[in-house]
């Protein structure tokens, strides 16, 4: 990295005029600012009480002695208190040729000996298709995954599908109730969508009993606890979690409807896992922990018979384990899921995808791991993102009012077919033989107006302004993919070969120098991102660096360069660039067309 040699020679330059060596961490080096010549700038202030000097005296003696000493600087100028740093042509042409020859620049290969850090994403519930909610969720933990893979860590994609419990039996009992026997192919509908209308029968059904009840005198309360159709759903987990057998062959037979919806949605997503845990499997673990817990005294077992943990002395309160009739909650089958997963893989870290609305549920996790004796507890890091929100509010699964997935998608590629026959770019024969484009251009808006947003922020999604080929979108960088992809075989058409060979004595204009300053950036963004976990500053980088190159393409001709060289030098800048692009979209999962 050019800044790393330029810190370097920096410290250097301290301890030779003001005999201190400085701490790296005092060397600070940023990009120019656009109003101010130069490339790089080293920021006097921290360096004063070294040199004892104003900023410009102090400036005008580090920079000289780099004039001097570094060979890559042309010239240096203080400006307050910064110097201001342009390297030599030559310099840029190397760098240009060192990402040629590196098609992975930045990329640090994982460590095969090293223990692996697992990214738990997705955990859906059997009792309804995944929605709007879920692909922020599949999306992050898609791009969280591949950044700290991409930054040499050995990463395991691991899903908990959430198969058992109340919500379970709900779907379970409004389909015995309200399906007349259907089943998901007979009624020609998705086998995920056909699970989760069957709940909201089962949730519709509930509330008008709730409500004659309510009607007839009873008090809310009252008529929650006298509810039947709520009591023949308690009654089937108790039933299920004693193996009953019709009870256990409607629930595998419900929850394969369900895989086979999920795994069509995964693959046009291009989600894939490398484990799937099923909470029906770890609540098991999780119950055995907790009686072994309960036998040696560290949990309460109460008057009832339910099992709590006390976290009052951490400042939390007490927590449920288990129900009165036996029966688990969440909590106990995630430290099941947490103590098989230490076992089986000893990894560095656990990472859970997981809403803000869970933060306390993840506190409670950790502390009653610790308390139990589980060292596993320091590795759990719960990546809490924001909900996401349409125009019309918050989606409510119960009632039938959540966006699905699969809706969402088609949804997102008739618009961007949509607005392709607005453009009028292809005529109208050949839009018919475009949907593989309308697809990628769908799931590139849909993906990056997503992740551009810092996960800890709620988000609006509007699909209308997702697709825009002239913002901050992904349309417009797929969009200058698909120019460059053009660009470079008009080039070869014309006898031009991009190579690493890229040195030339023609001054470099303005914009070039501001586009390779951009690249060069790109190691630093990759690992901030990945150590914020936070695939926003990805987002934020592609659109930086398609900006740019569309700013250095409309100002400066390529193929109509005034020379060979710098038409060579041009479709090299271009080639990284797009490289660049594919490089970065791809840790968002994005692919980008060779034509638009």
């Amino acid at each position: 990295m050019i800044t790393e040699r330029l810190k370097q020679a920096a410290r250097e330059a301290v301890a030779h005029h003001y005999q201190t060596l400085p701490d790296a961490d005092i060397i600070q080096i940023q990009e120019t600012s656009a109003h101010f010549r130069g490339d790089f700038t080293l920021v006097l202030f921290p360096l004063l009480k070294i040199s004892r000097k104003n900023p410009f005296a102090t400036g005008q003696e580090i920079g000289s002695w780099l004039t001097e000493h570094l060979g890559m600087v042309e010239s240096t100028e203080t400006v307050n208190g910064y110097l201001n740093i342009t390297l030599k042509d030559q310099v840029w042409s190397e760098f240009l040729g060192s990402l040629l020859s590196d098609e992975k620049f930045g990329f640090r290969a994982p460590d095969p000996e090293t223990p692996p850090v697992l990214v738990e994403f997705s955990s859906p519930n059997t009792n309804k298709p995944l929605h709007l909610g879920h692909i922020r969720n599949n999306l992050l933990g898609y791009s969280i995954a591949a950044l700290l893979e991409a930054t040499g860590n050995r990463v395991l994609k691991v899903n908990l599908v959430n198969d058992r419990g109340i919500h379970i039996c709900k779907s379970m009992l409004g389909w015995m109730k309200f399906s007349g026997g259907l089943t998901p192919e007979l009624a020609g509908i998705k086998g995920d969508r056909f699970v989760g209308d069957a709940y909201v029968a089962f949730d519709k059904a509930y509330k008008r009993e709730i409500a004659e009840l309510e009607a007839s005198g009873m008090t809310r309360e009252e008529a929650e606890r006298r509810s039947r159709l709520m009591e023949e759903a308690r009654s089937l987990l108790r039933l299920w979690e004693e193996n009953e057998p019709e009870v256990k062959k409607l629930w595998h037979q419900m929850n394969g409807w369900v895989y086979e919806g999920f795994e069509v949605t995964y693959k046009r997503l291009g989600i894939r896992f490398d484990k799937t845990y099923y909470e029906s499997d770890t609540y098991l673990l999780g119950k055995e922990i907790v009686q072994a817990a309960v036998n040696e005294g560290r949990l309460l077992r109460k008057a009832d018979g339910s099992v709590w943990a006390d976290l009052t002395p951490e400042g939390l309160d007490e927590k449920l384990l288990l129900r009165s009739d036996g029966t688990s909650v969440y909590i106990t089958q995630d430290l099941g899921t947490a103590i098989l997963r230490d076992r089986e893989f000893n990894p560095e870290r656990m990472y859970y995808v997981v809403g803000n609305e869970q933060d306390y549920h993840f506190s409670v996790l950790e502390k009653v791991l610790k308390n139990l004796g589980f060292g596993c507890h320091s590795k759990i890091h719960h990546i809490s993102y924001g909900m996401v929100e349409l125009p019309g509010g918050r989606m409510k699964s119960r009632e039938g009012t959540v966006v699905d997935a699969d809706d969402l998608l088609e949804e997102m590629k008739q618009t961007a077919a949509r607005v392709a026959a607005e453009l009028g770019k292809w005529a109208e024969e050949e839009l018919a033989d475009l949907g593989w484009m309308f697809e990628m251009i769908g799931q590139g808006a849909l993906k990056y107006f997503i992740l551009k947003v810092d996960p800890k922020k709620n988000m609006l999604f509007n699909p209308d302004e997702s697709i825009d080929f002239d913002g901050n979108t992904g349309p417009f960088i797929q969009y200058t993919h698909a120019r460059i992809a053009s660009l470079l075989k008009k080039g070869e058409e014309t006898g031009f070969s991009v190579t690493a060979e890229v040195l030339t004595q023609e001054q470099l204009e303005g914009e070039e120098r501001s586009l390779l300053r951009v690249l060069h950036r790109w190691p630093s963004v990759l690992e901030e991102a990945a150590k914020m976990l936070n695939p926003s500053l990805v987002a934020g980088f592609c659109y930086e660096v398609a900006r740019e190159f569309n700013q250095f393409y409309h100002k400066h001709s390529v193929l109509g360069a005034p020379s060979p060289d710098i038409i060579h030098r041009r479709l090299a800048m271009a080639q990284a660039t797009g490289t660049m692009l594919r490089n970065g979209m791809g840790l968002l999962g994005i692919s980008l067309p060779e034509r638009m």
